[in-house]
């Protein structure tokens, strides 16, 4: 694994990348939280209310200003012109003096107060109304430096999460350290893969030989124990193992069918459309069915863990297996009866995790010392999260 400096400590590219993104997220969620106070500090200035009126009333005269453009110049529409003016007149005389922009308002109004109105005049007002868009900019820049916190925050959030995972899996690494690595894990390991062995061969005959009805069967029987994860066949897939005489072949020879053109399924088929809207939409799901689902993984799970899977595993395999490979699984089930099961699926996984490199990080120090700043990280960028100061705020080297 590729590695870099830091501190005087090794550490891991993964290890600097996540380092490097909990600083990128600190200093995105400051700045975010500095172009917002700004911003706020500039509404303050001219007060809150001050601002909503002078960006409102600009909104509404611009508004104004477009929709009566061309009715109400030249000698055009007289009842439109009365109207524009009244309108426009009003918003601008209703304006209490404290509303910033005044000057340009009063401009805009003085300009519009006259008895014939040209096109010159209606872009003489916007000209004379420019003032007063820095405030619709203003509140603008508000709610984008709203929506920037917003998603800092959200940026942080994700980054604590993954910070989360690391640690507790580097201190997982650390403890692994410590396990007995001559133990004898091979008493978990071999009952375990000549179980595996033995259910894939079978379910893997079942698969190739069993008519296509019973495999969707088993399938549908699956469903009833949620702690075996097959994948629950699609309803028109269910409907074809139901109904078709198609059904009573197996898998394979189905898949093969659909393949056929019309002319020649014809001759193999009962119903050959139905073959073929069913078994050809569904070729990925069909072709991915294994025995996975039916599998112990290495290293084992929790005892509890593997005793419920095997309860609800054992009567699924109960519509294909035979007894030998059923009574092998519960020989892996009574596994986890032994005293020392929990400390052999430890070391079991103490030698998937802990390879040479991995055990030469932990006895020299490097992976505590990746740890710890794992964790000053997380601390730090926490705090920041949550707005707290913090003590010696130079970012990391």
């Amino acid at each position: 694994m590729a590695e870099s400096t830091s501190s005087g400590e090794s550490e891991t590219e993964a290890t600097r990348e996540l380092l490097d993104t909990a600083e990128a997220r600190i200093d995105d969620l400051r700045a975010a939280r500095e172009r917002r106070e700004a911003v706020e500090a500039e509404i303050d200035d001219a007060g809150e209310d001050a601002v909503v009126a002078a960006a409102d009333t600009y909104r509404k005269a611009v508004r104004l200003l477009d929709r009566y453009e061309d009715s109400a110049t030249g000698t055009g529409d007289f009842q439109a012109y009365v109207e524009f003016q009244d309108k426009f007149l009003g918003l601008l005389e209703e304006l209490s003096d404290d509303v910033p922009a005044q000057d340009a308002f009063e401009a805009a109004a003085e300009r519009m107060d006259r008895r014939r109105l040209s096109e010159d005049d209606f872009e003489g007002a916007r000209a004379d109304l420019e003032p007063a868009a820095d405030y619709v900019d203003l509140l603008d820049r508000r709610e984008a430096a709203e929506e920037a916190v917003s998603k800092a925050r959200r940026d942080a959030r994700l980054c604590l999460r993954d910070l989360d995972e690391e640690i507790e899996r580097r201190e997982e690494t650390l403890a692994f350290a410590d396990a007995d690595l001559d133990a004898p894990v091979e008493e978990l390991r071999e009952p375990i893969r000549a179980y595996n062995d033995a259910v894939t061969e079978e379910f893997d005959e079942f698969y190739e030989s069993a008519a296509a009805a019973d495999v969707v069967g088993l399938l549908e029987r699956a469903e009833s124990f949620p702690l075996v994860e097959f994948r629950s066949p699609p309803r028109d897939l269910r409907e074809f193992a139901r109904e078709s005489p198609d059904a009573d072949e197996p898998i394979p020879t189905l898949l093969e069918y659909a393949d056929y053109s019309g002319s020649k399924l014809d001759h193999y088929a009962e119903d050959p459309a139905l073959l073929q809207t069913t078994v050809a939409v569904h070729r990925t799901f069909l072709e991915r069915l294994s025995a996975e689902p039916l599998t112990v993984e290495l290293p084992p799970p929790a005892a509890e863990s593997l005793r419920l899977w095997a309860r609800e595993a054992t009567s699924v395999l109960g519509r294909f297996a035979s007894e030998e490979t059923v009574a092998r699984l519960r020989g892996v089930r009574d596994l986890t009866r032994r005293d020392d099961y929990e400390d052999l699926r430890f070391v079991a996984r103490a030698h998937e995790e802990l390879d040479a490199e991995a055990r030469e990080r932990v006895n020299s120090g490097a992976a505590a010392a990746e740890l710890d700043r794992l964790r000053d990280a997380r601390e730090r960028l926490e705090s920041t999260l949550h707005g707290e100061a913090e003590p010696g705020d130079e970012p990391r080297v």
